[in-house]
């Protein structure tokens, strides 16, 4: 079936022209995921929403390795977890999680779609429209995740 048309679908018979159509019509759909999920132009100046910076869970810019630390020191519980920014990719996160005694880091992407800003951790299948929304969300749902997050890992002020 053909639906690149203004008119509706139409049956294809041939299948030359079927797998033609099929071969257009995915490399237009990679191009545009590619553009709606592609990494932030660093000069856009866009700021994404901020929200999470009053959660206890969100660590801002403290490190990989200051992560691994603050999980360790708070137990290796499978669930425990915290999203910071992400050192390497302006204007992304990291969420950082506890699993089988490891800590696994996620990248947490911004994307638009129809002009407006989401995250995704998954190339784009599953947007939120805050780190809030994403962390409810795999409190409840695995997602990507290999575990539901539980133990919000929060700062301890000594």
């Amino acid at each position: 079936m053909d639906f690149s048309g203004k008119a509706g679908g139409r049956v294809i018979q041939n299948p030359t022209e079927a797998q033609s159509a099929e071969r257009e019509e995915g490399q237009a759909w990679r191009r545009r995921e590619a553009l709606r999920c592609s990494l932030p132009n660093l000069n856009s100046g866009a700021r994404p929403s901020s929200i999470h910076k009053s959660q206890p869970w969100f660590h801002g810019g403290v490190s990989r390795k200051e992560a691994q630390r603050l999980i360790e020191k708070q137990g290796l519980v499978d669930g425990m977890f915290l999203i910071r920014e992400s050192q390497q990719h302006t204007q992304c996160f990291v969420l950082s999680l506890c699993y089988k005694l490891k800590t696994k880091h996620y990248l947490v992407i911004p994307c638009e779609d129809g002009g407006r800003k989401y995250f995704t951790m998954d190339d784009g299948l599953t947007l939120f429209i805050d780190l809030l929304q994403l962390v409810e969300f795999h409190q409840i749902n695995k997602g990507i995740l290999p575990v539901c997050l539980k133990h919000p890992c929060v700062c301890v002020a000594l």
